[in-house]
């Protein structure tokens, strides 16, 4: 039995302790082995791994390690001083869906962050004393302990294990109506609104839906922060989570204390009268012990390092340094933001060069971040938030909630999927690699000028989650126009490229709201699963109209997470510092130059902003019917 069969059998041996009920469907379970989370190669059920060797002789180096917990996985990557992926693992955790209420369990996070980080060493070959230095990052879900750390349930269920609200959960949208009637100035701070997605909401469903565990909680954290707490035993809060999430007002900090002299700050930013109004008044007592006394920016070394406990379940030394962490999005901008080639980089020597640049994280859901030396109130668009990704920077973060995840969708719901997919895997390539060349079959076939013409009779509305931005309307629909009766493959791959498309729409309208609204951006990074995917990162630099930055390293979030930890072991002073030494460019991809493509794709934006106005009056007119 070679390493990897062992590996699978005791990964299966841990699902098969935990995997008592039923968990979420297969579109969601599945999403691991979609194009967007891996490289196209055959990976097995229990696990996947990604790695890069080094080849030179075995010495102690310097070599920083990124966890990310995702969706659908917790994985692991090793990174050198300058950036380079030397291995990496990732192993899958457990979520359950009913409804709108989308859960996870702490417990089983951790495990799996235990399995990916042993298992990455062990195929990178570095030891445990070569790690100098840990970064944690994560989904912004809701983490409920008790005062012992032991998971407290936030589900309908009552199963104790389910202690995380998934970031995705839309529970509570008629709480976060509520908050947001109130009119509080914190939520200026965050588009004008917050989100069901943000944990303010959360909270406040919890209070009133399920007593017993509101009077149990000891802490509420955002899952990155719990995984540092976890890992350290501090419960300082980060900065990104805190203030992105939370409403915490980061900026009281910024005439206190800056990133390179700054520790453990009292968390001075939280509006009390806010808390008061929205009914969460209790959070505010023993100075906020519920929710963070203590913040910090993103990389500050957290305790004393890894306690005994925690280096040993995750094989390595105690005392490894371990710096505040960041929302898994955040981390991948600071994984690809200085990942300019070095032509650009070496002519640009302003350093607000960096706020003229947008960072598209492409996963389950993509983000979209831009920073800026003033801060930018932007309608509909969180933030803005001080030193929530680049310390000492404004973030402004806009999102789309489902991306890779509403590709899924579409083509596992098709009836054309499960044939696509069988001959996918007979050739060894991914689904997404097979409807490309579809595409192309049928660009030749039908003489279309351009492979984006072939959709010229179909639109999608890809709001099949809500629109967090730039519309901020949690209830609006995905739309599809110009379906048949045709059920082929050759159907199924015009309706992913009307999908991707969509995606791509969107993200060109926030864009368009951006700059409107003060920015400048005229390039964009991209990173995540979906930039591995060739169509999808050409649509998007094609109707975008600027070019797109590829990183050298696929794992951006990872390498995010890793500078987390090259900062806290005093490798780097400054997060800024860490970015520019371990970012590195990759491909370029351009828009085309053929003004036809443009023309096709300003009349599809036309009717794919036209699309939310229909489904505008198309609300307005049942409401009326059923006054």
């Amino acid at each position: 039995m070679d390493f990897k069969e062992k590996m699978d059998k005791k990964l299966d041996s841990r699902k098969s302790m935990t995997d008592t009920t039923p968990l979420l469907d297969s579109t969601y379970l599945n999403q691991r082995h979609s194009y967007y989370r891996f490289n196209s190669f055959p990976i097995s059920n229990s696990f996947a791994v990604e790695m890069t060797t080094n080849s030179l002789p075995r010495q102690l180096r310097s070599v920083f390690l990124g966890v990310d917990v995702g969706t659908g996985s917790a994985r692991a990557g090793l990174f050198n001083e300058d950036g380079k992926l030397l291995g990496s693992a990732s192993s899958p955790i457990q979520i359950w869906k009913d409804g709108d209420c989308v859960e996870q369990s702490s417990t089983d996070i951790w495990l799996a962050i235990c399995t990916a980080v042993k298992t990455a060493c062990a195929l990178g070959s570095v030891s445990k004393e070569e790690v100098k230095g840990l970064g944690f990052a994560a989904t912004c879900s809701l983490v409920a302990v008790d005062s012992e750390g032991e998971p407290v349930t936030v589900s309908w269920s009552g199963d104790t294990r389910r202690n995380i609200i998934v970031w995705m959960d839309h529970r509570a949208v008629k709480q976060a109506e509520r908050i947001n009637a109130s009119n509080s100035p914190v939520l200026q701070y965050c588009g004008g609104g917050v989100s069901p997605e943000m944990e303010p909401p959360k909270l406040l469903w919890v209070k009133e839906n399920l007593q017993e565990s509101w009077s149990m909680a000891f802490r509420w954290m955002d899952l990155s922060d719990w995984l540092t707490y976890k890992a350290t035993g501090d419960d300082t809060r980060s900065l990104c989570t805190t203030v992105c999430k939370w409403t915490y007002l980061g900026h009281a900090h910024m005439q206190q204390i800056n990133e390179k002299d700054s520790g453990a700050m009292e968390s001075c930013g939280w509006d009390d009268g806010f808390w008061e109004e929205i009914g969460l008044g209790d959070l505010v007592d023993g100075h906020h012990a519920k929710i963070g006394r203590s913040v910090a920016f993103p990389g500050h070394a957290l305790g004393s390092g890894l306690t005994p406990h925690a280096a040993k379940e995750l094989g390595l030394m105690a005392g490894t340094p371990v710096g505040t962490a960041l929302i898994d999005a955040h981390a991948g901008g600071v994984g690809v933001m200085e990942s300019v080639p070095a032509s650009d980089s070496e002519s640009i020597v302003d350093e607000d060069a960096i706020s003229r640049r947008m960072v598209l994280v492409c996963g389950t859901s993509t983000c979209h971040m831009a920073v800026s030396r003033t801060k930018l109130f932007i309608p509909g668009v969180w933030g803005p938030f001080w030193s929530a990704m680049v310390p000492e920077y404004w973030l402004t973060e806009g999102g789309q909630s489902a991306t890779g995840s509403l590709l899924d969708h579409i083509i596992e719901n098709h009836v054309a999927s499960p044939h696509l997919a069988n001959r996918a895997a007979s050739r060894r390539i991914s689904i997404f690699d097979l409807l490309n060349e579809i595409l192309e079959s049928m660009k030749k076939d039908e003489d279309s000028p351009f492979i984006a013409a072939l959709t010229s009779d179909m639109h999608i509305l890809p709001d099949f989650h809500g629109n967090r931005s730039p519309i901020a309307d949690p209830k609006s629909k995905g739309m599809i126009s110009g379906l048949t009766l045709d059920t082929s493959e050759k159907q199924l791959a015009l309706l992913y490229l009307a999908t991707v498309q969509g995606i791509a729409y969107g993200t060109r309208h926030i864009v368009e709201h951006c700059n409107t609204n003060g920015h400048k951006i005229d390039t964009l990074l991209a990173c995540g699963g979906l930039a591995k995917n060739r169509l999808f990162v050409q649509e998007h630099a094609d109707i975008i109209g600027y070019p797109i930055i590829l990183p050298r390293e696929n794992e951006s979030v990872l390498l995010g997470s890793a500078i987390l930890g090259a900062v806290a072991s005093k490798k780097y002073s400054t997060v800024r510092d860490a970015m520019k030494a371990m970012n590195a460019a990759g491909q370029v991809v351009h828009p085309s130059q053929d003004m036809k493509v443009k023309k096709y794709h300003d009349a599809k934006y036309s009717i794919f902003r036209d699309l939310y106005e229909q489904q505008q009056k198309h609300r307005l007119l049942m409401a009326e019917a059923l006054s």
